[in-house]
């Protein structure tokens, strides 16, 4: 195998000491001068040089949509991302005032408890990775935050597990909502795998265990040189950093889904339940009811 660290070596040798200008009280080291005359350079030069004249679209450009605007004026990103994100996400869908009549269950409940668990084990996890396994294995206080990022998790994974029954007994892939329901069904084991590095990274004698034990079945299934059980460092970076930004993503883009698609309907909704108490009002399909209306705006 060719290795080119030599040859990079013989260039440029980052191990013999720097040579400094000295000029009465300013001592910089030769790199330092070269950097600050690059950004000197850089910056006359982007004041000086023309810029490079596109199309221009007029004062039309910086017109903000109003009326949930969804035209295609223009051809740039930014245009086409507006006119995307009216079109299937206008206002009333991301956050709407009202819910259909048949979202008055419990089980339509456990979506957004699953949410709430998942806000309070990143609230805590937070703490803990910022005190250090000293910290909340020492302090009085470090073992109140352990024990509520714990039962945190522990709900979080709980809900979650009734929700995603719920929802399969349910058939919540039906009207087009397949996206939907794959992106929780990642959800779900991608929280497997967070849950996993969350016991590797206890620091105890669980974790030594837990970390031997399953360092035999990566190796067995050729993941061993991606995801070693008994690095610490890296079980504590895959819990804290990286499968966390990707958990709270997939997690966005699974309620962002629910907005856009609808909540899932019953199996046996009649088509009367289909719409909200308001929505059946303007469709003249009942008498408004000011009482009725209110509640479902509570809701």
């Amino acid at each position: 195998m060719i290795s080119f660290d030599p040859a990079i070596g013989a260039i440029v040798d980052l191990n013999h000491p720097d040579t400094y200008v000295h000029w009465g009280f300013i001592l910089i080291s030769v790199a330092n001068l070269v950097v600050i005359v690059v950004l000197v350079v850089l910056f006359i030069a982007a004041i000086g040089l023309p810029f490079l004249k596109g199309r221009s679209i007029g004062r039309k450009a910086f017109h903000a949509p109003t009326n949930h605007e969804s035209t295609m004026e223009g051809e740039g990103w930014t245009a086409r991302s507006r006119y995307l994100g009216l079109r299937y996400l206008p206002p009333e869908k991301l956050l709407p005032d009202g819910q259909p009549s048949y979202v008055s269950s419990w089980v339509y409940v456990f979506g957004v408890l699953t949410i709430g668990a998942l806000a309070m084990a990143i609230l805590s996890g937070f703490i803990l990775a910022i005190e250090g396994p000293s910290w909340w294995q020492t302090s009085n206080i470090g073992h109140l935050v352990n024990s509520l990022h714990l039962w945190s998790v522990e709900l979080f994974m709980g809900f979650m597990t009734v929700h995603l029954w719920a929802k399969f007994w349910m058939a919540a892939w039906r009207g087009k909502r397949w996206l939907t329901w794959m992106t929780g069904v990642l959800a779900f084991l991608m929280s497997v795998f967070e849950a996993f590095t969350g016991y590797l990274s206890q620091t105890n004698f669980d974790s030594q265990w837990i970390a031997f034990e399953s360092k035999d079945a990566f190796n067995s299934a050729g993941i061993g040189a991606f995801v070693n059980a008994m690095n610490f460092g890296q079980a504590l970076m895959l819990h804290i950093v990286v499968v966390p930004i990707i958990l709270v993503l997939i997690v966005g883009i699974h309620v962002l889904m629910v907005r856009v698609r609808g909540v899932v309907p019953p199996i046996d909704a009649e088509p009367d339940h289909l719409a909200s108490d308001s929505e059946l009002v303007s469709q003249g399909v009942v008498q408004p009811d000011k009482e009725n209306i209110s509640k479902e705006a509570k809701l």
